[in-house]
């Protein structure tokens, strides 16, 4: 049998994916790594409106991304997915287009989203009440507790998916639960909240209401610092941090990867995609 040899600099390189693959499991800052040639993984990635594409969450999932973006309206006791009520459409509901389609993947991938990715994160945007349409969503979200990380007051428990609730939030009613199934999108002036991460592990924020950089020249230094100071404090408290109106183009994701934002959201899959891909 002829016996092949890889070349000391081949197996250096492969050795290199393989142990950052295993790193990449237990961390969620790294800006992207590959579950092989087919299933690139991309942590820092995250689709704004990705209902809005053409296969909501499978194009998503198909450029690596491990944070997607759902609009939720409650219409009829259903939670149906859409930017605006009047284009919210019965069989768009948010088990079909999102829950359903995550729990045969992370079953057919041994229990995550990607075989050996990390925990990814549905962000779901409630447009309408916020505390009828959390009652709603609550007891939906017990039928998928099998992939979703389960929080409790001061302890977090991840598994396949993290649901954090965005728009109309219902704090109070999250805050008086002892075990949940959801946890807080934040805003600035939560970064020096005494909450715990477990109730508030992300910051997010409106990048226009702080930031006067719109994308075009270099992002001014003293920007760079304030963006820097922001994402330190965040981290200090154990969250995780994210601005959405962001300038959604390569200078623009480059200013928040070097800035160590967690999540850069983008309506350019592809091109985040290749972006955080690219040395």
């Amino acid at each position: 049998m002829e016996m092949r040899f890889i070349a000391p600099r081949v197996f250096a390189r492969l050795l290199f994916w393989v142990v950052m693959v295993h790193t990449l499991g237990a961390q969620t800052n790294s800006p992207a790594v590959s579950d092989g040639p087919d299933a690139p993984f991309l942590v820092q990635a995250h689709a704004h409106n990705d209902y809005e594409h053409p296969r909501p969450l499978l194009d998503a999932l198909a450029q690596g991304f491990c944070s997607v973006e759902a609009d939720v309206w409650l219409v009829d006791g259903k939670l149906l997915v859409a930017h605006d009520q009047q284009n919210a459409r019965p069989a768009r509901t948010l088990s079909a287009l999102y829950l359903d389609p995550l729990r045969d993947r992370i079953r057919r991938n041994a229990g995550r989203v990607y075989p050996t990715g990390p925990t990814c994160m549905l962000l779901i945007d409630v447009k309408s009440e916020a505390a009828p349409t959390y009652t709603v969503l609550r007891d939906l979200l017990q039928g998928y507790e099998e992939m979703l990380t389960v929080f409790t007051r001061s302890n977090t428990q991840p598994k396949a998916i993290t649901v954090i609730l965005s728009g109309n939030r219902a704090p109070a009613m999250l805050a008086a639960e002892s075990v949940r199934l959801a946890a807080l999108d934040g805003r600035l002036p939560d970064l020096d909240s005494t909450a715990s991460p477990a109730l508030i592990p992300l910051i997010s924020d409106n990048w226009r209401t702080h930031f006067a950089w719109r994308g075009e020249g270099p992002i001014p230094e003293a920007e760079q610092v304030k963006l820097r100071e922001l994402v330190s404090r965040a981290h200090e408290r154990g969250r995780r941090i994210r601005f959405w109106g962001a300038p959604d183009l390569p200078a623009g994701w480059r200013a928040l990867g070097q800035g160590g934002v967690d999540l850069i959201g983008t309506d350019n899959l592809a091109g985040l995609s290749s972006f955080l891909r690219s040395p």
